[in-house]
């Protein structure tokens, strides 16, 4: 697309982000909604609404070549962003579960489900591509230093009758071999006596050979027009996919994509020439205007030196840099009020030195009374703060002011901006003289204040020798030797203060780089190469019958698209951005429970692929044996962490994280696994919003360990279900595409759907390998593929069971979440009735503590 196609899309974005500013912005504070289903809608609305505009922008971001433009789009994408998690959050508040479903206002708003998909913002990428590659080097060298690694390979064990069986199995194979080359060379000796004794046979009148010929063409044709007319017509109603092209470069989604990367080299270049215009700019402006500026600002300043004294009868106080300087003298209107303010201030500092002790003894008495009357009223007072904040209201957001700033500065400067002559899209230097003209002023004016600080001071000596004033030195010396002796006294105070509130952690490796750090943790396994997996394949249908079951009280099982779009939010989003990260709810640790086969580590190496993440890797396994004892177990998570926080963004990865937890670990288990039971909690803690980490932990029968365990130690639980037979239909299509196949007519992809009810991604990618092999695809043209051969190896797979699946179900509902949710579908909400009820536990405690007194 063209620049004046995205600088539209732009604007129009930029337009629809207005009309919710002005929504979520009103000029009277907006009341608590009562309804709870009402406020979901209201908050759905604009959790869509932010998405479709977060859509926009990151495609302009990725496509517009405008330098300056970017730095503003950079700015309100992060705002829209932060703002989408924040809704996010809000929702889960109100209903109580991560999984929201809101068909009905996605058909009022006329949008699909695609509409609302999480983008993946492309700059968390390209933007670091360089020290990506770097990194990705370093741990390549290091890797190749180890040598290759010995994969430990499980003998196979096979018992007699299995032996005997396959020699059986062989040998028939041989003997039905040698018997089919027998009987293909009987039947080719039969053809060569049945052409010899055709020779003689007499000819057919050329006139009716002539018809068959005609009358067998055109059938041919016929059927072969029929055939394609079919073929075209199943294509047109969806039934049957369009054929892939021969050549994949000559499709439109190649040039689309080339456009896209000519685009981004274009951008970088634009950047470069950008950053080199700041310094020549910045450097002409200084030599060209900045003896003008002196000269205005020095005559300004004498000329405020002078009718201060007119006014005055004195030379004024020269403000400090912390005050401003110079540039605060001229904010005032008349020299006049700027000397009596200076001189009140002088006034009110001694007062206040006098004042000091009255005034606390007076605040002493008021805090002694309020306290009084604080325990006297504790009943009372919640009482009435629950009866006025009845319903439902939204709580104050940290990205509305970036998102206000960032629109506003379209609006003044590129909105009605004429570029009729920049149709490169290069910088304009306008604005960059606009901006640097400020920067010149600033350093200016700093020297300036220094030459007018002694100007002055060389001003007030000679009119203290003139009127012959002496001895004041002396008292100025007094004073200021008091005055260093209190400053003194109050620093070092603040010094022993501040060390007893505050320990700093102690740094178990100050002597040791980061470099060397990253290279052991290599070498020991701890940091490992996460393979490159974009989170799109992790495929997945929408749940379109969500909210209708959700009104009948039924809790649905949440389908693999919303289990997409939670790692894209909870884990992708947050990671990726820094400025998001710091003001947006903190999400530190995160756990994929679902049975197995679901994709739970391709979603971790989503997360690291989208992001560029390192991957940590903790799990009991890969740490059995290493830094042994408690000393050992410390300094492996302080290396972990402190490496994971220099290097960010990072991921911690803990497998079978159940096992961390377990109330009796089997004695056969010698790989220790509850090595980071105590530690894991502590950690957590430490992590702060300015710290991108991530824990995620993975696990296949979380109800088998300590509920209180694991989640006091995951932040949030997400629940990944077997897939339902909409994504078992688009994962078989995506799955038989990928290894190879062709799904044609004799292909029934909807009864196979149908009979794997129970069977994960994993368990399909295992029968699709196993069915579409070399040998198979080779004979595809000959014998098309169909949905009967992929039963034989479903037949020797186990599937999940609706057993399972309950017992994740059950295991989920006994979760803080789950159990809120639960007492939500009850009617027992915590915000009607259990807030009365606690009011009168603690009313009783009160009185028997009273009647105990």
């Amino acid at each position: 697309m063209s620049h004046s196609t995205y600088n539209r899309q732009w604007d129009e974005a930029q337009g629809a982000l207005q009309d919710l500013l002005e929504q979520e912005l009103p000029a009277e504070p907006p009341k608590p909604e009562k309804d709870r289903l009402t406020a979901f809608q209201n908050y759905a609305t604009l959790y869509i609404k932010y998405i479709q505009i977060f859509r926009r922008l990151e495609q302009c971001y990725d496509q517009i070549v405008h330098p300056q433009k970017r730095r503003v789009l950079r700015h309100v994408l992060d705002g829209v962003m932060g703002r989408t998690l924040e809704l996010k959050n809000e929702m889960v508040l109100l209903e109580f579960s991560e999984f929201h479903y809101f068909d009905d206002i996605l058909s009022d708003l006329k949008l699909a489900p695609n509409d609302i998909e999480i983008p993946i913002p492309k700059y968390f990428i390209h933007e670091k591509y360089k020290v990506l590659q770097e990194r990705e080097k370093l741990l390549g060298q290091i890797l190749a230093k180890m040598g290759p690694q010995e994969e430990k390979k499980e003998e196979v064990t096979m018992s007699l009758e299995d032996a005997i069986r396959m020699i059986q199995v062989h040998e028939r194979a041989r003997q039905g071999r040698l018997r089919a080359k027998f009987m293909r060379e009987i039947r080719i000796q039969e053809a060569r006596e049945r052409m010899a004794a055709n020779r003689g046979a007499p000819t057919l009148d050329p006139d009716v050979a002539a018809v068959r010929i005609q009358k067998i063409w055109k059938g041919y044709v016929i059927r072969k027009r029929t055939r394609r007319e079919r073929e075209e017509e199943m294509m047109f109603i969806g039934m049957v996919p369009p054929p892939l092209p021969t050549n994949l470069k000559n499709i439109p989604q190649a040039f689309a994509e080339k456009t896209e990367g000519t685009r981004r080299v274009t951008q970088e270049e634009h950047e470069r020439e950008y950053q080199q215009a700041l310094d020549t700019i910045k450097n002409k402006i200084r030599e060209v205007e900045g003896p003008d500026m002196k000269e205005t600002m020095q005559d300004q300043i004498r000329q405020w030196f002078i009718e201060c004294r007119d006014a005055t009868g004195k030379f004024p106080e020269f403000p400090k840099e912390d005050e401003g300087g110079s540039a605060a003298i001229f904010k005032e209107k008349d020299p006049a009020e700027v000397e009596a303010e200076l001189a009140g201030k002088e006034d009110e500092k001694g007062k206040k030195k006098g004042k000091k002790g009255k005034d606390k003894k007076d605040k002493k008495k008021k805090d002694k009374k309020d306290k009084k009357g604080k325990k006297g009223k504790k009943g009372k007072g919640k009482g009435d703060d629950e009866e006025e904040e009845e319903g439902f209201k939204m709580q104050p957001s940290n990205f509305m002011p970036t998102v206000k700033e960032s629109t506003d500065t379209y609006t003044g400067v590129w909105k009605d901006r004429d570029e009729s002559g920049n149709f490169s899209q290069k910088h304009d230097s306008e604005l960059i003289k606009e901006e640097k003209r400020i920067e010149v002023e600033t350093e200016v004016r700093l020297q300036v204040d220094e030459l007018m600080r002694q100007e002055l001071k060389n001003l007030k000596l000679a009119v203290d020798r003139d009127k012959g004033k002496k001895g004041k030195k002396g008292k100025k010396g007094k004073k200021s030797g008091k005055k260093s002796g209190k400053k003194k006294k109050k620093k070092s105070g603040k010094k022993s203060g501040k060390g007893k509130k505050k320990k700093k952690e102690k740094d178990l490796t100050a002597d040791r780089t980061i470099e060397a750090l990253y290279e052991e943790l290599v070498t020991e396994g701890i940091l490992i190469r996460s393979p490159k997996v974009p989170l799109r394949e992790f495929e997945g249908e929408y749940s379109y019958l969500g909210t209708t079951l959700r009104q009948a009280n039924i809790e649905p099982m949440p389908s693999l698209s919303d289990v997409r779009q939670l790692v894209a939010l909870y884990g992708i989003l947050p990671l990726g951005s820094q400025a998001v990260h710091e003001k947006a709810p903190l999400t530190k640790s995160l756990l994929l429970a679902g049975p197995r086969g679901t994709g739970k580590k391709t979603l971790v190496h989503a997360i690291c692929t989208e992001t560029g993440a390192n991957l940590f890797d903790l799990t009991a396994t890969s740490i059995a044996g290493k830094y042994p004892g408690k000393s050992g177990l410390q300094m492996l998570i302080h290396m972990v962490f402190k490496v994971a926080r220099q290097l960010q963004p990072s991921v911690v990865f803990i497998g079978d994280a159940e096992r961390t937890f377990l109330k009796k670990v089997p004695k056969t288990d010698k790989t220790d696994p509850k090595r980071l039971k105590k530690d894991l909690p502590k950690v957590l803690k430490t992590i702060k919003p300015e710290d991108r980490v991530l824990i995620v932990g993975t696990s296949r029968c979380p109800f088998e360990c300590e509920l209180k365990g694991i989640t006091g130690s995951f932040q949030r639980i997400i629940l990944i279900p077997r897939p339902d037979y909409a994504s078992r239909h688009l994962l078989w299509r995506s799955m038989i595409n990928k290894y190879g196949g062709i799904i044609g007519p004799t292909l029934d992809i909807s009864s196979l759907s149908k009979i794997t009810d129970g069977y994960t991604q994993g368990h399909m990618v295992t029968t699709t390998q196993q069915v579409l092999t070399e040998r198979r695809i080779a004979q595809l043209s000959r014998r098309p593929l169909q949905a009967s051969e992929f039963v034989a190896p479903l037949a020797r797979i186990d599937p999940i069971y609706k057993e399972e699946e309950e017992a994740f179900k059950s295991w989920y509902s006994k979760t803080p979440l789950g159990k809120k949710r639960a007492k939500l579908a009850q009617g027992d909400d915590e915000e009607d009735g259990g807030k009365g009820k606690k009011g009168k536990k603690g009313g009783k405690k009160g009185g028997k503590k009273k009647k105990k007194k």
